[in-house]
């Protein structure tokens, strides 16, 4: 960790406003102490409560300030407030404040927290230890607090109930969920005069903190909108092989976790030997207090109608001494919910003595679909829910079309968004919840549009710019997603060139040049570090660990040179040259950009790679879809330079190239990130009904199937990635017309498209007031209403080839 002064020299570079962000305890906290139960600081996966008893009365405004590793949730008076905390970088815990003065009685009120230190590397919670440090303040006066000091008002109890040695989640998570409960598990937490044990603890250190930075989550509860299957199940079916994710075999060092053979069992296992036989069964509407009455071996399945992240729970009660699982997938695959089809462990375990439960899990998950079965015993499940974990900050922007197919692709766009924009941008809610780059450049895109400002990304890139180093990686690159553990030290050296596309962008969405400024030595350093991997040519070659363009073949052509790999150097250097006025790093781009012109160019096609030969260069003849777009995108070729290529890409390629039978030598794109770029082409050309229907081909499918868009254009991967929002930009900018929104420069850019549609319109919340546009056109006109915060300037062009008439 950094020295306090080398803390406050780093923040003075990045100004005075970040400056304010970044203090000791003494900053957010008056008495509070981090603490922990006593030598248990860095032990894997437990669950600890601590819970305090407060007087208040309705005059008074109650604050609980709470930073926590690795997360918390907590309760008052048995009822679920919140969770977090937001996640900050190696070194850093952000706080949180949340005011309780709408939760209380007057009298005495019941405040229970609920900390889950995991202790182990994920891309999605840090390896630190553990601690929670909170205070409750009310009138400005601290009335409990944690502390290592005996008879304080935040007690600790260790909640035994969670299984501690159970298997990781997903190599990219943490651990799985799973119970053994009894009624009157939670007393604690729910009854002012509960009976527990409680657990010394101890103070573990000073921590450096964060402002919270980011609106508090949602937590609005979604109930099923179907009971969609129902049936028994076999178990001790023996599969042909038995599924192991690699998070369970690879337990090393980098790798944490408990050993297979040291598990209390492996449900995935156990899971894997079911066989599930569907009943004749009719869809039914689902009520919110239906019950499911599930005997021992069989089962029914829920569909929420769209994909959601959040919070699991429900009522149970067992009849009996019973194991319960819940399973779920963002789809049904043959018409069952397969826990294992995204590579995680999807599913939940309750083993169960006879009485009545309220459940909730204390992770997030996504899914639509949700199985309940029951191997021993007999279980009623009451009022399933999820417990939404998303964004508050979208709903005050709209878009309407007369192409209904357009609405639909924006509420996918807007559901994808406020799953995966919680604190940082991530790729995932499921799988991962990491913070990638590349995901984020297009994902941040649609934060400005949808929530009208820069917020989460201004921790995201807060996150990336405080610690001193990154363990474990190569000196001068930045990490492929983060906060995240690296500890095999992988990095993809294409991200860190995405991330200085992203950081121009930022500045230009948000004017935060303090940032910027203090990511010049880091951009400087990154720049070094690629010095050293480039040849005779200027080229890069011979890059090291993943080399990532996208999820398609282009990956297997990754070496020696790597044309699309620098072509995205090149637009990075043309970047930060823009950005800290160093026109050698322009004058270079310009220059590798000649020299793949030459080397890759075929005369048709831009080939992927050149591959060296002892001390000769080979160009080969490998050629892919994204590459031919990438050329494009990053300037590398134009209509004028290139007009065959042009012309081929603009009319033979898209979504039904490979239907077609055309061009089968170049390797087809993905969603990510190929398709996406296309769509970024045909706006650059102007070809917008083209970029509006092969949108609705690209992900129309997607969003009728799950609500949500995906990873990749089949549904083996995720199906709720944060990138593919960006089709909310498209809508604005390429339908509704409003093509540039500067809230940094005041200015407002309409583009009024020619498009098949009849009307369009939108809103977008800014700080300073409201973009609104609408326009509605018939066979001669084109009727207009732009509304723009008092001092903005507006410019507007005309591409519909209709007359404009403002209204």
């Amino acid at each position: 960790m950094l020295p306090r002064i080398a803390i406050l020299a780093l923040l003075f570079v990045a100004g005075f406003a970040h400056f304010c962000e970044v203090l000791g305890s003494e900053r957010f906290f008056q008495t509070a102490r981090p603490v922990w139960p006593i030598g248990l600081e860095e032990e894997k996966n437990l669950l600890v409560g601590f819970r305090a008893v407060v007087s208040s009365d309705s005059s008074q405004k109650v604050i609980l300030k709470a930073a926590a590793s690795s997360l918390y949730r907590f309760f008052v008076n048995g009822a679920f407030v919140g969770h977090g905390p937001a996640r900050g970088p190696h070194g850093y815990y952000r706080v949180d404040e949340w005011d309780l003065s709408k939760h209380l009685i007057s009298g005495k009120n019941l405040i229970a927290i609920e900390v889950a230190g995991y202790n182990i590397n994920s891309y999605y919670l840090l390896n630190q230890p553990s601690f929670l440090q909170a205070e409750v303040v009310a009138g400005g006066k601290v009335v409990a607090f944690t502390s290592e000091a005996e008879d304080i008002p935040f007690e600790a109890i260790l909640l035994k109930e969670k299984v501690q040695k159970s298997q990781r989640y997903s190599f990219q998570r943490t651990f799985t969920e799973m119970y053994e409960l009894a009624p009157g598990f939670d007393d604690w937490r729910t009854r002012v005069t509960a009976k527990y044990d409680t657990i010394k603890t101890e103070a573990v250190g000073k921590k450096e903190l964060l402002a919270r930075g980011i609106p508090y989550p949602r937590f609005n509860l979604r109930h099923p909108l179907r009971h969609c299957g129902a049936g028994r199940i076999t178990q001790g079916v023996e599969p042909e092989v038995i599924w192991k994710d690699r998070s369970l075999t690879q337990i090393d060092p980098t790798t944490g976790g408990f050993l297979e053979e040291d598990l209390v069992e492996v449900p995935t296992t156990t899971l894997q030997k079911i066989q599930s036989i569907p009943n004749q069964f009719k869809l039914k509407r689902w009520e919110v207090d239906d019950a499911l009455q599930i005997s021992q071996d069989s089962y029914r399945i829920l569909d929420f109608g769209t994909n959601l992240t959040g919070f699991i729970g429900a009522k149970v009660t067992a009849h009996e001494n019973s194991r319960l699982y819940l399973t779920f997938d963002e789809l049904l695959t043959e018409n069952d919910v397969d826990f294992k089809r995204l590579n995680c462990a999807n599913f939940i375990s309750f083993e169960l003595s006879p009485g009545d439960y309220n459940l909730e899990t204390i992770e997030p998950y996504t899914l639509r679909y949700l199985k309940a079965f029951v191997l021993r015993g007999t279980c009623s499940v009451r009022g399933a829910y999820l417990r939404e974990y998303t964004n508050p900050d979208v709903w005050e922007a709209s878009f309407a079309a007369s192409d209904e197919r357009l609405n639909r692709l924006f509420e996918a766009g807007r559901e994808t968004y406020r799953q995966n924009a919680i604190d940082i941008f991530m790729d995932c809610p499921s799988r991962e919840r990491a913070g990638w780059l590349c995901d984020s450049f297009f994902t941040s895109r649609v934060g400005i549009e949808l929530s009208g400002d820069t917020k989460v990304e201004a921790n995201f890139f807060q996150n990336y710019l405080l610690p001193p180093k990154f363990p474990a990686l190569t000196d001068g690159m930045l990490p492929m997603c983060y906060p995240a553990d690296h500890g095999n030290g992988r990095f993809i050296p294409n991200w860190a060139l995405w991330f200085v596309l992203e950081l121009e962008e930022y500045v230009q969405r948000s004017g935060d040049h303090a940032m910027l400024k203090a990511f010049r030595p880091r951009v400087t350093k990154l720049f070094g570090y690629f010095e050293d991997f480039e040849n005779e040519d200027g080229l890069l070659e011979g890059l090291e660990s993943w080399v990532f363009i996208e999820w398609s073949m282009a990956n297997q052509f990754v070496q020696d040179v790597n044309y699309p790999s620098n072509m995205l150097y090149a637009a990075a250097l043309d970047a930060a040259g823009r950005l800290y006025d160093r026109p050698a790093y322009r004058q270079k781009a310009s220059q590798i950009r000649e020299i793949i012109r030459k080397q890759s160019f075929d005369g048709q096609f831009f080939v992927d790679n050149a591959v060296r030969e002892g001390n000769q260069l080979t160009v080969t003849r490998n050629r892919t879809e994204v590459n031919q777009y990438l050329a494009f995108y990053f300037n590398v070729a134009n209509s004028e330079s290139h007009p065959q290529l042009y012309k081929i890409l603009r009319e033979e390629f898209g979504p039904e190239q490979v239907s077609k039978g055309l061009h089968p030598e170049v390797h087809p794109a993905n969603a990510f990130v190929g398709n996406v770029v296309r769509m970024e082409l045909l706006s650059r050309w102007g070809l917008t009904q083209q970029l509006l229907d092969e949108s609705v081909a690209y992900f129309l499918y997607m969003a009728k199937r799950t609500g949500t868009l995906w990873e990749n254009i089949t549904p083996e991967a995720s199906c709720n990635h944060g990138f593919a929002s960006h089709v909310v930009h498209l809508l604005y900018r390429d339908v509704l017309g409003l093509f540039g929104v500067e809230p940094e420069s005041s200015r407002v850019h309409v583009r009024f498209p020619k498009l098949n549609i009849d009307w369009c319109e939108g809103r977008i919340p800014l700080s300073d007031g409201t973009v609104s546009l609408r326009w509605r056109s018939d066979s001669e006109h084109l009727f207009y209403r732009l509304e723009v915060p008092a001092g903005y300037k507006v410019s507007i062009e005309n591409l519909s080839g209709l007359k404009l008439s403002a209204e």
